[in-house]
């Protein structure tokens, strides 16, 4: 370890979102977490267009052209250790927009983890069975599983000589998976909100940066947005329009 890691430090504790009494505990998500489609509840109507993929929100951004040089590793810093620092700092800053958005996140509300008009993540209960959950809970068990993860030694490595175990880029993929599927409900149910608090730039470059770093070290799984049907749905469509403008690499 050469010290990026040590130099950040040790994670304070995420923001909580509310559980109802008995969903306390939670399980680790399986190796590919699940997802169904359901109906959508428009049937064949139109869907009316996301304000994300709207003008002039969808190109609202706080950085301008190319994020290559932003994701690429800086020269001498080993790859695991630079994926692992990106993978914390998305971590952290998610954590501190969904802390804005907590109000807003309820149970009332976001009764299902949705991305789009029928996307659902679902998340393993005690027997290992994949259940529809609330997404403040849903989001709930995803920050406390990472924090285990990232306060884990045997994982993210912070003392000198210590290397990161072998499984280390199937990690990373799991990881990156979950904070993708907050990003895709924070887009599909709370962009209002986020406009709200005119943050929309700020998040758009969030997420553009995540998408990059995804596309550049291959942890990026964009085919779960896909309906049966092979239609890219929720922040999918987003990061299609995003390549269209030439903020993203295709």
């Amino acid at each position: 370890m050469s010290g990026f890691l040590n130099s950040i430090g040790r994670l304070r504790a995420p923001k909580r979102s509310p559980t109802t009494p008995g969903q306390q505990q939670y399980f680790d998500p399986l190796p590919s977490p699940g997802l169904e489609f359901g109906q959508n509840p428009l049937g064949n109507s139109p869907q009316p267009k996301p304000l994300y993929l709207c003008q002039p929100f969808v190109k609202a951004a706080l950085v301008k052209g190319s994020f290559k040089t932003i994701v690429a590793p800086p020269k001498y810093v080993d790859v695991n250790e630079w994926v692992a620092v990106n993978l914390f700092d998305f971590y952290h800053n998610l954590n501190h927009f969904y802390g804005a958005l907590t109000d807003f996140c309820t149970m009332q509300n976001c009764p299902t983890m949705a991305a789009g008009p029928s996307i659902n993540f679902l998340w393993p209960d005690q027997s290992q069975r994949l259940v529809s959950l609330p997404a403040p809970t849903y989001i709930d068990f995803v920050m406390s599983w990472l924090q285990k993860l990232l306060d884990d030694e045997s994982v993210f490595p912070t003392k000198s000589g210590r290397d990161f175990p072998p499984s280390f880029a199937y990690t990373a993929k799991h990881i990156y998976k979950h904070l993708f599927r907050i990003f895709a409900h924070l887009y599909h149910a709370h962009f209002e909100q986020i406009l709200h608090l005119s943050v929309e730039a700020h998040f758009n470059s969030l997420f553009a940066h995540f998408l990059a770093f995804g596309k550049e070290f291959e942890l990026l799984g964009m085919k779960e947005l896909m309906t049966p049907e092979g239609m890219g749905q929720g922040v999918a469509q987003l990061s299609d329009k995003w390549r269209e403008m030439g903020i993203l690499e295709s």
